[in-house]
């Protein structure tokens, strides 16, 4: 069984990692990281800033890394919390949620797991919740699981 876990370094998607671990020790599973490109030119233009994103081979090379890291760091998350896993990155996806779509089918992947809310905030009100996408389109088990409760 290979589950397929998005992360994106967020609390939510930390809170996913931990659940699928107690719930699926032992497990194969796959950390991918995505990087959406058009939703960041889309919260620039919304709120005002219309420009044009083209990134130099330097800035590429920069984003590359950081997703990299980023899907480094939730592999080891999910090693610490029991499962099998490696990392994958997408870092120039057309949107966040076809690309876990995507992957998943890719991968024949049993289920997908995500948060409920990552860290784009305001991404999200404009475009849409990215967990509630995958959910209506993956055609394929999904878990979303909920971020820890704030303290009161």
């Amino acid at each position: 069984m290979t589950i397929l876990i998005a992360y994106d370094g967020s609390d939510d998607a930390k809170a996913a990692i931990e659940f699928c671990g107690k719930m699926f020790p032992g497990r194969d599973a796959v950390v991918l990281t995505v990087w959406e490109r058009l939703a960041m030119t889309t919260a620039r233009a919304s709120a005002g800033l219309v420009m044009v994103v083209d990134t130099s081979p330097a800035e590429e090379e920069a984003i590359q890394r950081a997703m990299t890291e980023l899907a480094g760091q939730g592999t080891e998350r999910a090693r610490a919390a029991g499962l099998e896993a490696r990392p994958r990155c997408e870092p120039d996806a057309p949107a966040v949620w076809a690309t876990i779509v995507d992957v998943a089918d890719e991968l024949d992947a049993e289920l997908i797991v995500t948060g409920t809310r990552g860290l784009g905030g305001v991404r999200s009100l404009l475009l849409g919740s990215t967990s509630d996408r995958v959910l209506h389109h993956a055609g394929r088990p999904v878990l979303v699981v909920p971020g820890p409760r704030p303290a009161e």
